[in-house]
């Protein structure tokens, strides 16, 4: 019997050894993932500290000596930044609430509704997310151009520029995707089925339904949506370049080229602007990193 028990403690101090060697292990990995990963926002953060000899100095210089907080300033100052702030968040925060109402709406009906060729419009609407973006830029643009009675076009939208170089341009594309739409239609499966049909009992309507029950309870899944939405629309440079053509119209990435030219960049101007456009994402994701991942965790999304 004494044998036995000391062979039980063994194996269970044996046991001990090893899962806590494996738990070494992996936070050794998930350390070193957070290192790799965060490098770039600390050299970013860094050189937009810098002077701009030790920006480009060789061998690299890891901190900046002395501190250079004018560089946040003069980056500013360069061109109209606080005009260029305003007109992405006027985007941003347009798009996010379209996407939100219209994904999630489109989701309420593939997850809720039985109509003929539901799953095949699904199908197709999932298919989508395969076409790359610049295959559709060319024809959402002529689109946007020939928009009829608007920007001086005719009524066969002809004549004039139509919704370029507007904010409805830089907001229609991206009001709604078929990765919104998957996502909102994956989280509204799982909610019990037994809360809308005691609602249709009791003389709702579809869009009641969906307006009362289904999205205050799809909080997670609509602010993870809206995470992606924002920072999508605010990181957003080639669709913008191509719409708009003056400075009035401009967003901030736009506004970041200022500081590279043909044969020089402003290394150290251009960090500390990229430093201070991407603080709005980041504080952003801060916020709401608790439903973020509770959202992918319950829409059943795997990457």
């Amino acid at each position: 019997m004494r044998l036995q028990h000391l062979s039980i403690v063994q194996n269970e101090s044996i046991a001990g050894y090893v899962k806590a060697i494996r738990r070494s292990v992996l936070y050794a990995i998930v350390w070193l993932w957070t290192i790799v990963m965060g490098f770039p926002i600390f050299w970013m953060v860094s050189t937009a500290l810098k002077t701009e000899r030790q920006a480009n100095a060789y061998p690299p210089q890891w901190l900046p000596d002395p501190v250079q907080w004018q560089n946040f300033y003069d980056s500013m100052a360069v061109a109209n930044f606080g005009r260029y702030f305003f007109n992405t968040a006027v985007v941003s925060l347009t798009t996010v609430v379209f996407a939100l109402f219209f994904s999630s709406l489109a989701g309420y009906t593939f997850a809720r509704l039985r109509f003929p060729g539901r799953n095949l419009l699904f199908f197709i609407i999932l298919s989508t997310m395969m076409v790359p973006g610049q295959v559709t830029m060319i024809p959402i643009f002529v689109m946007m151009s020939r928009f009829p009675l608007l920007g001086g076009n005719n009524l066969m939208g002809q004549g004039g520029a139509g919704l370029l170089n507007t904010y409805p341009a830089l907001i229609i594309p991206h009001v709604a995707g078929a990765f919104y739409i998957f996502m909102m239609r994956q989280f509204m499966s799982t909610l019990p089925s037994e809360l809308s049909d005691a609602a249709r009992i009791d003389g709702a309507s579809e869009f009641g339904i969906f307006w009362r029950i289904m999205l205050p309870l799809s909080g997670p899944a609509l602010t993870t949506m809206g995470l992606f939405a924002f920072a999508n629309s605010w990181n957003s440079f080639l669709w913008p370049l191509v719409v708009t053509n003056t400075e009035s119209m401009r967003t901030v990435q736009l506004g970041l080229a200022v500081f590279r030219g043909i044969y020089f960049t402003q290394t150290t101007l251009f960090m500390a602007g990229t430093t201070i456009t991407t603080l709005p994402v980041l504080i952003l994701f801060l916020f709401g990193q608790r439903y973020f991942v509770r959202g992918i965790a319950l829409s059943g999304i795997k990457g």
